[in-house]
């Protein structure tokens, strides 16, 4: 008698890069669960209604996630596939990060329109963004900008403001490259530090469920997200405060608006076992409040 394969639901968004995202995970799984078929449930969650929004003002924390976790709770997924920045400090009881995908390049790029080199006009709804960037252009001016990335890039080329900022992690996933009318120009880890959990996909499921995926996941980019996220744990916040932690090869960088930008070594085989207490000291040491 033949066994039938073990069917995984996966629950994403609907956006382009989220739905990549998505068949990155869904390939991963298919290569470590062998036997095993995926059927992807594409969601709407708050902030993609919501696109008139304000994510500043109306809160950012869980408009993109929600949804997702909704249908993990209520069994109509068996993971859920979300952009590691998107994920609140707070989960909800019976949830869990499995783990992530291996990550991709962390720095955010500048988008200029085509012909500008020194932006008057800056359109981000990025706190962490916009704060960092007026210690590069003490002149310009911020303007909110929503929509995918497409929109956002014609945006731009079409005049709306003169630049923008882009995760380099989402446009390498879509293959973008260049787009007509606009100029890319990356900005390294010491111009602007990037969200915590940015470029990476986190695999979310049941915490009873955890031990079905976790095996397939990448172990150093846990690492690195886990650090991350032990800082926002204890400083509050997400993606819509002005606050970062980045752990790249060895070395954690952090902006706060009490501090600024700071940086320090942090050995590998540290961060994997005391995540936790690097977090509570170097809080302790740069007398940072909440962000």
């Amino acid at each position: 008698m033949i066994q039938a394969a073990k069917e995984f639901v996966v629950a994403t968004r609907k956006s382009p890069l989220a739905l990549k995202q998505a068949g990155m995970a869904v390939a991963c799984f298919e290569q470590a669960i062998p036997g095993s078929v995926y059927r992807v449930e594409k969601m709407v969650t708050t902030g993609d209604k919501q696109r008139e929004w304000s994510l500043e003002k109306e809160g950012g924390k869980g408009l993109f996630t929600k949804e997702l976790e909704d249908a993990l709770l209520d069994g109509r997924a068996d993971f859920a596939v979300h952009s590691a920045k998107d994920l609140p400090s707070e989960m909800p009881e019976g949830l869990s990060i499995a783990g992530f995908l291996p990550r991709e390049e962390t720095e955010d790029v500048l988008v200029l329109r085509k012909g500008i080199s020194n932006p008057k006009v800056i359109a981000t709804g990025s706190p962490r963004r916009r704060i960092q960037l007026r210690l590069l252009y003490p002149d310009a001016t911020f303007i909110e900008i929503r929509g995918n990335l497409d929109t956002r890039l014609n945006k731009i080329a079409d005049g709306y403001a003169d630049a923008t900022v882009l995760a380099v992690a989402g446009l390498k996933r879509l293959g973008i490259n260049d787009w007509e009318g606009t100029e890319f120009v990356r900005l390294g880890l010491d111009e602007c530090v990037p969200a915590v959990g940015q470029a990476a996909v986190a695999i979310q499921c049941r915490t009873s469920d955890t031990s079905k995926f976790e095996g397939a996941l990448d172990a150093s980019t846990k690492v690195a997200v886990l650090l991350e996220r032990a800082f926002m744990e204890r400083l509050g916040g997400g993606c819509q405060v002005a606050f970062a932690v980045n752990y790249t090869a060895g070395r954690l960088r952090i902006y706060h608006k009490d501090c600024g930008r700071e940086t320090r070594l942090i050995p590998f085989d540290y961060a994997l076992s005391k995540p936790a207490e690097i977090a509570d000291q170097l809080i302790k040491q740069l007398e940072l409040g909440h962000a």
